[in-house]
């Protein structure tokens, strides 16, 4: 099996695994359950649960225990598309090449779609303890990196000072702090979450963290270059969206070339820091590698 063949095995199982988790939709309130699968079962390449799962591998984790947390870190994510989709954000018609959830539901659906999923998350993550009950330590640690990187000093953190920053030139501090929170953070979570489950040392988590913070920051310059380079029908939401809404980017900021260049540099750093750990996963680094060389 080539690593495309095993990365499409791999997207499946994650979805059964989101399938297992969401509400079934019944009730008076049935509607949010249905807006809430519309998007967690939009497709996407499912890249947090898969990097939390090859992570929680490769320290040698082997539990159920992880599964919970895959739906959560995807629930989390998918919320975040729903928000920033809304006419008061970015103003999108089309994620992952089908509407936008306000544009089927309505935007205050959008937003109670967005709310539920992050409610849900963590109730959802919060089944580990009923699945490994010798455990609740670690269960506990993962819980707090995941409130953590999901808000204020992560991906909502940085979310508002993107908001604060459109339609205004920034430097280069202020960009990657951006990048850092509203994209890295879910992907250090990720990361740091599978490692914490299978019983990694904290210095370990921090070389994890330190890795995923790179990686995070090269998939955004990436998408940079992507929204200029690419289309619609390959990424399957619109591009030159930076520009609609007068975003600063990298390749605003420092040019096309220099920004190809920042996602090689980080890129090598990101793989150094994960060989350094002296673990085996050669899906994981390959997966790496594919994400920030994406095309789409």
């Amino acid at each position: 099996m080539n690593f495309n063949e095993l990365r499409e095995a791999k997207v499946t199982e994650i979805e059964n695994i989101l399938r297992k988790y969401l509400p079934d939709s019944s009730g008076h309130q049935e509607k949010i359950m249905e807006a809430m699968e519309y998007n967690l079962m939009a497709g996407g390449k499912r890249i947090r649960p898969m990097l939390m799962k090859e992570t929680y591998e490769m320290f040698g984790g082997t539990g159920k225990i992880i599964e919970p947390f895959m739906a959560a870190i995807e629930m989390i994510h998918t919320y975040s598309l729903i928000h920033d989709d809304l006419p008061a954000m970015d103003n999108d018609d089309y994620r992952r090449g089908r509407k936008t959830t306000h544009i089927v539901y309505g935007e205050a659906m959008g937003i109670l779609a967005g709310d539920a999923l992050l409610n849900y998350a963590f109730e959802t993550a919060s089944e580990a303890f009923d699945m490994d009950r010798d455990n609740g330590y670690l269960i506990g640690k993962a819980l707090q990196i995941l409130g953590r990187k999901a808000g204020i000093y992560g991906m909502i953190g940085g979310q508002v000072v993107d908001v604060a920053a459109s339609g205004k030139a920034v430097d280069k501090d202020v960009l990657d702090f951006i990048y850092d929170l509203k994209t890295g953070a879910l992907i250090e979570a990720s990361m740091m979450i599978g490692a914490i489950l299978a019983g990694a040392t904290e210095q370990e988590v921090k070389i994890i963290e330190s890795a995923a913070k790179k990686v995070g920051l090269a998939f955004q310059i990436q998408d940079d270059i992507l929204d200029v380079t690419s289309t619609k029908e390959v990424l399957g939401k619109p591009i030159h969206s930076d520009e609609k809404n007068e975003k600063t980017t990298y390749v605003t900021l420092e040019g096309f070339d220099q920004a190809k260049e920042q996602v090689e540099i980080l890129s090598t750093e990101a793989i150094d820091l994960m060989k350094g750990l002296n673990r085996e996963n050669l899906y994981l680094m390959t997966l790496l590698e594919k994400l920030i060389y994406r095309e789409k």
